[in-house]
């Protein structure tokens, strides 16, 4: 019988606005598609129709979202650490190839590996899932909070983004305690 193998991926560790993401997908092992790479490789239209081919090739897959808060509460890292392993417990897996060196906490047995959104379909199919539905959800966020162009940067600390944070505050979304956010709170005598 066939392994499940599942590649768990994160995305949004650096922006200063919105989530951390991650995705589990899970194919049977031997799976392969040349063209699921890592979504930093990927254009945005193509990320977006092989997302249909991950959701309809893979067994299962889960994304789950980490807030701003929850980020500023823990740290990033353990943010992270957080999505991946919430999104690992909605999908069944007898492995967990996890993206990075930094294990997650899970009952599945699981391999780090260092780049392995470029390595492993699964992982590269999870990051491809992260992204384009992060991606979305920052639209979404943009419409609801005018002013930043999060729809265009993604929360990411553009040029165009900072001033906007400098020039009118940061919003509900922003993450307080990132550095870019953080001064403009402590400049203006606002607390996180």
């Amino acid at each position: 019988m066939a392994r499940l193998i599942a590649g768990v991926d994160e995305v949004g560790r650096g922006p200063l606005a919105g989530p951390v993401v991650a995705a589990a997908v899970v194919f049977k092992e031997g799976y392969s598609n040349p063209d699921i790479k890592d979504s930093k490789k990927l254009s945005k239209k193509k990320r977006k129709e092989l997302v249909s081919i991950i959701k309809r090739d893979a067994t299962q897959w889960a994304v789950v979202a980490v807030g701003p808060r929850r980020i500023e509460a823990l740290n990033i890292r353990e943010a992270s650490r957080l999505a991946m392993a919430l999104a690992l417990k909605r999908v069944k897996a007898d492995l967990a190839l996890i993206d990075g060196n930094v294990s997650i906490d899970t009952d599945i047995p699981q391999e780090t590996i260092i780049g392995g959104d470029s390595l492993r379909v699964e992982i590269s199919a999870a990051s491809i899932l992260a992204k384009v539905w992060r991606d979305d959800l920052m639209k979404v966020l943009d419409a609801k909070y005018p002013g930043y162009n999060l729809g265009k940067h993604a929360g990411y600390p553009t040029r165009e983004h900072r001033k906007a944070v400098s020039e009118i505050g940061p919003s509900k979304v922003h993450r307080k305690t990132f550095r870019g956010v953080r001064e403009y709170l402590a400049a203006s005598g606002k607390t996180a």
